[in-house]
């Protein structure tokens, strides 16, 4: 591993969301976390409820409150995070997944939330029903949610930066920090999300007198989003390329349920391999390329990163070497693998320059 780090131009980060999984990393040589999905911190059982209320309310004011409960949960698991990582680079991807995730399915759940909020039950079935969707994955998630109800967002950058703050005290060292908006595909989404983040950290900074050092950027899974790059660019200072979901998008194949066709694909020959276990180099990896090169003719200094599963496969971690990325990002246990074939793919790619 040493001589791989010697040689490796690629950073490895880990796709991270528990102290554990930080832990864990950090001892498999993770130079940082390069995900860390909020929603996973939401689904603790003493949690749980507290974020069925806010989703469920039915104003602003409703909605607050059952955030401010949320606040010092999500600031005490941040503050950890940055603890354990010692200053080098924590990525945090705001709330993310469809709100269906977090709905009450049984009529025990849903008369649980309503006795916490002392309302009907049956208005709340109601209004469960109402945020249903066909299509969630393409549906009411990522940035949408913090545009439709800018009071998340709004909520979790505090908690972002507050703990910042208290984790740069504890340790003496500043929190490489990064926070990151999901599902964009447009600039004028990121904008409304990104005005929100600076606003908070500028309030945060004049409550504490501490200055913080952050950097506000995107998650790119969307087809539109590569080709507009160069415009998200303006104001995104990272790019993180999530290519579970572009890889989604891109074939419109719903990754959740392709097992049943794709191994047939595989044995007629349609497809190589599976496209979310390898990067498809020529869809997938030229929207990456593009995303890439448009990005950095904007802003030549951003940093570019991959956090999909493809993040710790080896044929991958090559593509994203020869693309010129900055990082890959992978599951905790994926890191050493990451490391070596980031190296492999440099001595390759040295080997056949001299060739």
């Amino acid at each position: 591993m040493g001589w791989a780090d010697q040689v490796r131009k690629l950073g490895v980060r880990v796709n991270g969301d528990t102290p554990d999984d930080a832990r864990t990393a950090v001892k498999f040589g993770a130079e940082g976390i390069g995900l860390c999905r909020t929603e996973h911190m939401f689904f603790e059982e003493t949690r749980i409820r507290t974020v069925r209320e806010m989703i469920l309310s039915e104003d602003e004011q409703s909605r607050r409150a059952a955030l401010s409960k949320l606040l010092p949960m999500q600031r005490a698991d941040f503050v950890e995070l940055f603890e354990i990582m010692k200053g080098l680079p924590v990525t945090i991807r705001l709330l993310d997944p469809p709100l269906h995730e977090f709905l009450p399915h049984t009529q025990a759940e849903i008369e649980e939330v309503a006795r916490a909020m002392n309302t009907d039950p049956r208005k709340l079935a109601d209004r469960a029903r109402e945020l249903s969707e066909f299509n969630p994955m393409l549906g009411f998630r990522g940035c949408r949610l913090a545009i439709a109800y800018p009071e998340i967002a709004e909520m979790q950058a505090r908690a972002i930066f507050e703990a910042a703050v208290e984790a740069g005290k504890r340790t003496g060292k500043p929190v490489g920090l990064e926070v990151m908006v999901p599902l964009i595909a447009t600039k004028a989404e990121f904008d409304l999300v990104k005005a929100r983040i600076d606003a908070t950290a500028n309030a945060v900074m004049k409550e504490t007198g501490v200055k913080l050092s952050y950097q506000v950027g995107t998650m790119i899974e969307l087809p539109r989003a590569c080709l507009m790059a160069g415009q998200v660019a303006e104001t995104a200072e990272f790019f993180s390329f999530g290519t579970n979901d572009l890889t989604q998008t891109t074939y419109g194949i719903s990754r959740d349920d392709a097992a049943s066709f794709l191994g047939t694909y595989v044995a007629k020959g349609i497809l190589e391999i599976d496209p979310f276990i390898s990067v498809d180099r020529d869809g997938v990896g030229e929207l990456v390329r593009i995303g890439v090169t448009r990005g950095r003719k904007t802003r030549p200094s951003l940093k570019v990163g991959i956090c999909g599963e493809h993040g710790g496969d080896p044929a991958s971690v090559a593509f994203c070497h020869e693309v010129g990325l900055d990082y890959v990002s992978c599951s905790p246990y994926r890191v050493p693998i990451a490391r070596l074939a980031a190296a492999q793919a440099a001595l390759g790619k040295a080997i056949a320059s001299q060739a």
